[in-house]
């Protein structure tokens, strides 16, 4: 999947960096915890006189702080000439939330790490490894980590497993390929905790997030356009105490309404509204709708984020 001259490139860097910083997208989900944590985790394995550091403008979500690593994950403040910077799990530059504050990490000028699998990834990245092809940068970390020969302990495996698994809807999305399963037997084979990922991330679910979702269902709709439209506000966040991160795999719901063709889950987040997009369709592209508002993704996997509020419509 990815270009032999550029692992290479990739390894030669890294042999002679004195403090790698991996940075991923904000309010992280299961691919980008899981990928910032695996590839830090086998940088600093690897190459043990080299300094590493994880970062997120976000936290964890709870559900995630199973992994080994998590609780090293710190923002990025400030940041030397000299750091190798590996972005990872980030489609565009601004969604690090580090576009405005270290423009350097995006325009060249700085030893960036480009590692992705969205599709409209602009390649800001001194080495670029972007697949669009793989359901997750997790599964890109573990090619990486095979073509380089690099030895994976469980722990290291367990965060990209949980990377694959949160991004493949627990293998039963479409986007699960026959090199998806091949990544998920490499990765049971180094020792990864399939039952524990099962456990914390599909059958835990805390209170709040039950209540939350629950006023989600209550709301959803349906339009002409065989959509299927729900939203959640400010005030449902903090009427159930639900965290932002909750919503995490709200939308599949959304997407199991029989005869749809898509989905929308809009979440008011202070004065900020995202969108996520799904559909189980092939004819549909849902990465074409979230442009439409400067949002992007895969087809069948999407989001886009405007300012303002949600105001409740009348038909």
């Amino acid at each position: 999947m990815i270009p032999h001259q550029d692992l290479q490139k990739f390894h030669a860097l890294l042999l002679e960096a004195r403090h790698v910083r991996v940075l991923t997208h904000r309010n992280p989900d299961g691919d980008a915890v899981g990928s910032l944590l695996g590839c830090g985790l086998l940088v600093e394995r690897m190459y043990p006189d080299t300094i590493v550091t994880l970062h997120c403008h976000d936290p964890s979500p709870p559900s995630f702080h199973f992994l080994t690593g998590v609780h090293r994950m710190q923002d990025l403040t400030t940041i030397s000439p000299d750091d190798v910077v590996i972005v990872i799990d980030a489609a565009v530059p601004k969604q690090t939330a580090k576009h405005e504050s270290h423009p350097e990490l995006f325009d060249g000028s700085m030893r960036t790490v480009n590692i992705d699998h969205h599709p409209d990834n602009p390649f800001f990245g001194r080495i670029n490894m972007v697949d669009p092809e793989s359901a997750s940068s997790c599964e890109i970390v573990a090619e990486i980590a095979k073509s380089l020969h690099w030895e994976m302990t469980s722990d290291i495996a367990t965060c990209l497993l949980t990377g694959v698994f949160t991004d493949t809807g627990g293998l039963l999305h479409s986007n699960t390929t026959a090199h998806v399963y091949r990544t998920v037997a490499q990765l049971l084979r180094a020792g990864a905790q399939r039952q524990m990922i099962i456990e914390h991330v599909f059958r835990t679910n805390t209170l709040s997030t039950l209540k939350l979702w629950g006023r989600m269902l209550e709301r959803i709709e349906t339009t002409e356009e065989g959509g299927a439209v729900a939203a959640v506000t400010e005030a449902d966040f903090r009427a159930t105490g639900a965290q932002y991160s909750d919503l995490t795999g709200a939308i599949d719901y959304l997407n199991a309404v029989p005869g749809i063709r898509f989905s929308l889950l809009l979440s008011e987040r202070g004065d900020v509204v995202k969108g996520s997009l799904r559909t189980l369709h092939d004819d549909v592209d849902v990465s074409a709708m979230a442009k439409t508002f400067d949002g992007g993704g895969h087809r069948k996997a999407a989001g886009f984020s405007v300012e303002g509020k949600l105001k409740p419509e009348t038909r």
